[in-house]
């Protein structure tokens, strides 16, 4: 069922032994929203734990000490920025059919909680986690868990460049900048500096960039024996499907990755009114409307072509042009 921001801060307040759950290829605005309710919930005197089937990435390092996990047995699963209980990943997928609340933005939610508190006009997760913990108790909301939400905003908004920023987004981060969080070592981490792994990754991506569909299309593809013989870091993706959009004149995106053999992620990115969550639907995932993903398996030739078909119509191409 639907609830609001009360009944959401009332039910956190209820309930204690929380296990906070985080989607599988953890993001910011996940990682924040998680161990921004985290914080709360600790600074409540209840037991809280962020939970994620990967490795946090160190990037976010700075969100995680003092949160480090404790030892209880879970009464109460909360899960953040979960549109699916599929993107749990295998890790926590036998939590999925137990969570009590899932605080999310994502207007491809498919309802799998018991109780869901969702705003898809908000910017981020993190965004709602706000107004969440602002009516369990202003007095919660320190520098510590101030930049954990602050985070989760910029990084999902693109350092509020992206087209889902809002003005509310702008209030909140203001808001949050008056807890003392430094934006400047936050930006700064997160859209400037980059490991010497990260940019290699970045580098493979650019060589890598096929074009589509009149060069409406981009797709880049990395196998595991392709990181196998280049040493990419797996944890260097992140974030990294903006890219497929830079190039002049292309509309649609893709980011094609291989986690398991013969299993993808593909990672969708629009850079025009196209609504990448509808193709991305048609094979099982979802997200914004202009940015996407789902999971694929087959060949990658095959993967490739099937995106490529479900694309092309869109675009207002003709298959067989293919």
């Amino acid at each position: 069922m639907n609830v609001d921001f009360k009944e959401t801060a009332d039910f956190l307040r209820e309930r204690d032994n929380f296990y906070i759950l985080t989607h599988q290829n953890p993001d910011g605005d996940t990682i924040g929203s998680g161990f921004g309710l985290c914080r709360a919930l600790r600074k409540m005197g209840k037991k809280a734990n962020v939970l994620c089937s990967d490795e946090f990435p160190k990037r976010y390092g700075f969100m995680y000490g003092g949160c480090e996990p404790a030892k209880f047995s879970p009464e109460t699963f909360v899960a953040v920025d979960i549109a699916d209980k599929r993107l749990l990943g295998s890790g926590l997928s036998g939590y999925g059919d137990y969570v009590d609340l899932c605080i999310d933005h994502h207007v491809s939610n498919v309802k799998y909680a018991q109780r869901l508190l969702l705003l898809p006009d908000a910017s981020a997760t993190c965004e709602v986690m706000y107004k969440v913990i602002m009516e369990l108790d202003p007095a919660l909301m320190d520098e510590r868990v101030a930049e954990c939400l602050y985070t989760g905003i910029a990084t999902d908004t693109g350092c509020f460049k992206y087209g889902n920023t809002t003005g509310e987004a702008h209030i909140i981060a203001a808001e949050l900048m008056d807890c003392g969080v430094d934006i400047e070592r936050i930006n700064r981490e997160m859209f400037d500096v980059k490991s010497k792994a990260r940019l290699k990754v970045e580098q493979y991506i650019y060589s890598a960039m096929e074009y589509y569909l009149d060069d409406k299309c981009a797709v880049a593809a990395v196998t595991l024996e392709t990181m196998r013989k280049t040493g990419l870091a797996p944890e260097e993706f992140e974030g990294i499907a903006g890219m497929s959009v830079q190039p002049e004149g292309v509309q649609v995106g893709v980011i094609i990755r291989e986690k398991e053999k013969g299993k993808y992620k593909v990672s969708m990115r629009s850079a025009s009114d196209i609504d990448v969550s509808a193709i991305c639907r048609k094979f099982g995932g979802g997200g914004h409307k202009k940015a996407a993903g789902c999971t694929m398996e087959g060949s990658l030739e095959d993967v490739r072509n099937k995106l490529l078909s479900a694309i092309a119509p869109i675009l207002g191409i003709d298959l067989w042009l293919l």
